[in-house]
């Protein structure tokens, strides 16, 4: 088949396709075997397998777009997080807090291009107050004892366009190239031997007599298939270890897995958020602030990128959720930005800096969350979830903020847990 042929060949150069040993036909479709299968080339996906390589698996990563990170990875605030709001004891907290020490010497080590910058978590309203104190004792039982909580006063000492009435100082939080980061744990992946199928989705699987079977087919078959409709693979795919990290799909892809209890898959939410950007060229902030905690979300808040570029954001825009699978897996979501949103960031901002003027806000950019839990709902944990009984499958659900922090932390984990 000229799907096989071309896999198969590509592969001497790692990037064209699959390294795998053939199986031979059945129904007409070729069936492979693989030892490691990671489905999506995000971030969590590319330190997946990073980590399954240095342990010295054969590892293929399996990619619906034509390069890597084209999805949540590439459409955030780019901020290393230091562990606060998260419930202690979840994944959430240990991993990202794990990740951040993980993240600061590897990036340190390999030269990816971030900075320490620290930020600000303020309180605006004296009703607010007593949230910073809430969130200091949460910190501390995450592992984070760097925090200082000030008064207003001192945190616009440091931060003269700020208004506030308390802060809490966060001096571990910073940011980071996200792109960066990624393009050199794809080359440590691929150093390894590790292969990168782009352009390649993964529309199903099946647990069958010789164990999990994926269904896989060539993005483009995908491009003009009618919505509903039934998509015969292209190719069936045997590994002996399959890791769905495959981010805003996961969930839709657990649900084409046929054999899998879907008790155990979660429902989906979607929650877009928006960036805008300051036209003005100097930062009026040489940290990050952050309003409090909002519902689906850490707030409105300013990020400075590594060029000095402020941004605003994001906000959240509950999706309906109701996303047709083909489309989550080609990531048909709406990604644009419209100008007018702008309305609802300009007094929230202005909560925390007043001198925010008229018409110096532009449309950015935004970004998809994939969430376990909806609106009004309590925000929910990281799932990696293997106790569905099917030996070799490991679903990552909700890797969602912060799971760029969290990123080398989630495969510490999977290596330490499954091999």
């Amino acid at each position: 088949m000229l799907l096989l042929r071309r896999l198969a060949g590509a592969s001497h150069g790692h990037r064209g396709g699959l390294a795998v040993a053939a199986r031979g036909l059945a129904s007409g479709v070729p069936r492979e075997t693989a030892d490691a299968v990671v489905v999506g080339a995000g971030v969590v996906g590319l330190a997946v397998a990073r980590a399954l390589a240095m342990a010295g698996r054969e590892a293929v990563v399996v990619e619906a777009a034509p390069s890597f990170g084209t999805g949540t990875s590439s459409r955030n605030s780019e901020v290393i997080h230091a562990g606060i709001y998260y419930p202690p004891r979840s994944l959430k907290a240990s991993l990202c807090v794990r990740g951040k020490e993980m993240l600061y010497k590897y990036c340190a080590e390999r030269g990816v291009a971030h900075k320490q910058l620290g930020k600000l978590i303020v309180a605006t309203g004296a009703a607010e107050t007593g949230k910073l104190d809430m969130l200091l004792r949460n910190a501390k039982e995450n592992g984070v004892n760097d925090l200082q909580l000030m008064e207003g006063s001192q945190a616009m000492e440091m931060e003269p366009e700020l208004r506030c009435l308390k802060a809490l100082l966060s001096p571990s939080t910073g940011i980071v190239d996200s792109h960066s980061f990624m393009l050199s744990l794809l080359a440590d992946a691929e150093n390894l031997g590790t292969t990168i199928s782009y352009n390649t989705a993964v529309i199903g699987g099946h647990v069958g007599y010789e164990g999990l079977e994926l269904h896989i087919c060539e993005s483009k078959e995908l491009q003009d298939h009618p919505v509903g409709s039934h998509v015969t693979p292209q190719l069936v795919l045997l590994p002996k270890l399959l890791i769905n990290s495959a981010g805003l799909s996961a969930v839709p892809l657990a649900k084409r897995f046929h054999g899998l209890d879907q008790a155990f898959v979660p429902n989906p939410h979607y929650a877009r958020g928006c960036y805008f950007t300051l036209s003005q060229t100097k930062s009026p902030f040489s940290h990050l602030i952050y309003p409090l905690p909002e519902d689906g979300g850490i707030g409105v808040h300013v990020t400075i990128d590594l060029n000095g570029l402020v941004r605003f954001g994001p906000d959240v825009e509950w999706l309906d959720g109701g996303e047709e699978p083909v489309s989550c897996f080609l990531n048909r979501f709406d990604y644009s930005v419209n100008p007018t949103r702008c309305s609802v960031f300009y007094p929230v901002v202005r909560k925390y800096f007043p001198n925010l003027k008229d018409g110096s806000l532009e449309p950015g950019y935004s970004g998809i969350r994939p969430k376990l839990s909806g609106p009004g709902q309590t925000p929910s944990d990281f799932v990696i979830q293997d106790i569905h009984g099917i030996p070799g499958l490991v679903n990552l659900f909700g890797i969602e903020s912060p799971g760029l922090t969290s990123s080398l932390a989630i495969a510490e984990h999977i290596v330490s847990r499954y091999l």
